[in-house]
């Protein structure tokens, strides 16, 4: 590291957890950030600030009013633009050391694996069990941490994947592929602005820690937040050895 960055992540260097060394596996890491929206907006803020040395930032929709209740990525100025462009501005503002790559597409099939392949970490901010899963069936063909938040009405989740672990589950042990789950938008459904924000930002203190290597992940733990009362449950969630994505 040079001067300047000693200087601006001195806080985290002072840290015993994460230091020089721990510092310096964040300047070399990797976050596939999908969504950036209400969940990628607060991931993405706080990975940059942090100094994530590569962020490749998806998302194939463009800003609109209604999104600038939470998704604090963008600006009112920014309304029509693609949402990936948008915060990639607003990243390099934070901090324009971090390599930021703009992708205004839908990730799938081939694509989708070689981008998660050439991550250190991904994080699921998108709002649909179709894209989940096949970043979940990506992350786990690869063996790359998944860090997986959703955010409806005033009720959170939070959890990681890291199937490194022969006895950490994936996302379909917790949502099997081949049930049927309904989807609820918040489009239709609302959602409590600052509820993102708490999500996502737990979304990357794991990324950032699973980077560093650094403290316990949420690996085999499903957190859930009732926001009306700000209570938290703890929920272990174990490998199914049947599980169709990483079950044998």
């Amino acid at each position: 590291m040079n001067d300047n960055q000693l200087l601006r992540y001195s806080r985290h260097i002072l840290l015993d957890e994460i230091g020089i060394e721990g510092q310096e596996k964040i300047l070399a890491g990797h976050a596939l950030v999908i969504g950036a929206g209400g969940l990628g907006s607060p991931v993405a803020f706080y990975l940059a600030s942090a100094g994530m040395g590569k962020i490749t930032l998806v998302d194939n929709d463009t800003v609109d009013l209604t999104n600038l209740q939470r998704q604090i990525l963008h600006t009112t100025e920014r309304v029509g633009q693609p949402k990936a462009e948008s915060g990639k501005e607003t990243l390099s503002r934070i901090n324009p050391e971090v390599e930021v790559t703009a992708l205004k597409e839908r990730l799938e099939g081939e694509r989708l694996s070689e981008l998660v392949r050439q991550a250190t970490v991904v994080l699921d901010c998108s709002d649909n069990f179709k894209t989940r899963h096949a970043v979940n069936h990506a992350c786990v063909q690869h063996k790359v941490p998944l860090v997986s938040g959703a955010a409806i009405r005033m009720d959170g989740q939070i959890s990681v994947f890291d199937t490194r672990n022969g006895t950490s589950p994936c996302y379909a042990c917790l949502f099997p592929p081949e049930q049927q789950f309904e989807e609820v938008l918040c489009s239709t459904m609302g959602v409590f602005a600052p509820l993102v924000g708490i999500i996502g930002t737990m979304q990357a203190a794991e990324a950032l820690k699973i980077v560093a290597g650094i403290g316990e992940s949420l690996a085999g733990r499903l957190l859930l937040l009732d926001a009306r009362t700000m209570e938290w449950t703890s929920i272990g969630v174990a490998r199914n050895s049947t599980c169709s994505v990483c079950g044998g």
